[in-house]
């Protein structure tokens, strides 16, 4: 028995918004002071280190979990599948549903559970749940539908990651330009087929790093102090990406018994592009190799930093022929990896 994804889907939000719509933003640093340039400067710095020329934002009238439901439904047909046999639905996010000009988040019932309830699924054997992870949400919760299924407790698992992250960043933080939205979801089962997941690692890092990303005031001091947004200390979080991602990601592929060389792809948490590129060199450095060609695939770019989202919504491009010079093939080596909030890292290697 091995376990594959059989089927994915994606919704990638309609809404374009580039990086010269921010022009009209005020721009503040910690304690509401201007910064010392302009948002034309800031726009083309952010351009030239995460990568990103527009992102996606949801229509204010979907919420986080419509947008699940859109990606699941996808999953399913692409699987070719009844819905009635899924044995878990593990849905990965981090701030819930949250409407459009609105301040509180809204996780009741879960969205697991309102995804089953549009996918009109019966089975009360269906176990649906949320997991909050960060942005390696979605990967965990593949290794974590590996886990039942190798323990006898399920057969097929859906595992759902998207976000809104529109609707709870600070206007004022640079850093806001980051983030995006979106939905990707993969079906999870038992095949016989050949490959599937090789091997996985996990770790949370929570010492000196639980804060690393937080919920915080806004920049603009005369906004309500009781309403939060999305906030990180962007320095702290490279230097722990680029030490402990790869390290991760050697220990995981060392598990799997497979060469570097054979790693056709690595689709690695979209979050900044030099940061990415960094790690990746770092991994195959820690091989006493340099990374081919074309190995990691990107979807940054156009689709910004969605969080749980980029990881499946990229696998989902790259497997339906939909990212410019990338492809993969039967029997493939890919390694899957991510890193946010916690700190969590985690990542596996699976065969197509």
């Amino acid at each position: 028995m091995n376990i594959k994804i059989t089927g994915s889907g994606s919704y990638i939000p309609t809404r374009i918004v580039t990086n010269l719509e921010f022009a009209q933003h005020e721009f503040l640093g910690e304690g509401g002071k201007p910064l010392p340039y302009s948002n034309e400067e800031v726009a083309e710095k952010f351009k030239q280190i995460t990568g990103i020329e527009e992102r996606r934002y949801v229509d204010e009238d979907l919420l986080t979990s419509d947008i699940a439901y859109f990606a699941a439904q996808r999953a399913i047909d692409d699987a070719k599948i009844d819905p009635e046999t899924i044995d878990y639905i593990i849905f990965a996010h981090n701030f819930g549903n949250v409407k459009s000009g609105a301040i509180q988040t809204d996780i009741l019932p879960s969205l697991a559970s309102r995804v089953k309830h549009s996918l009109k699924i019966k089975n009360p054997k269906c176990v649906a749940y949320d997991i909050l992870f960060g942005c390696p949400g979605w990967i965990e919760g593949v290794i974590q539908a590996q886990a039942y299924i190798k323990a006898g407790m399920a057969k097929r698992c859906l595992v759902i990651g998207a976000e809104t992250l529109s609707r709870v960043v600070d206007p004022h933080d640079r850093d806001s330009m980051i983030y995006s939205d979106g939905a990707g979801a993969s079906i999870i089962e038992a095949t016989d087929e050949e490959g599937g997941i090789l091997a996985h690692e996990t770790a949370s890092f929570t010492h000196d790093e639980a804060y690393f990303l937080f919920f915080g005031n806004s920049y603009n001091v005369t906004h309500d102090p009781d309403v939060r947004y999305i906030k990180m200390y962007g320095r702290k979080i490279y230097e722990f990406a680029l030490t402990n991602v790869p390290l991760a990601m050697k220990d995981c592929l060392d598990k799997s018994g497979v060469a570097i060389e054979d790693v056709k792809k690595v689709l690695i948490h979209q979050a900044n592009e030099k940061m990415d590129e960094a790690i990746i060199h770092r991994f195959f450095k820690l091989h006493k190799k340099t990374p081919p060609e074309g190995v990691m695939p990107m979807s940054i770019h156009k689709l910004g930093n969605s969080s749980v989202a980029t990881v499946p919504t990229l696998y989902d491009l790259l497997i339906k022929g939909q990212l410019e010079d990338q492809e993969i093939q039967k029997g493939d080596i890919v390694m899957f990896a991510s890193v946010g909030a916690g700190m969590n890292v985690n990542a596996f290697v699976y065969k197509v």
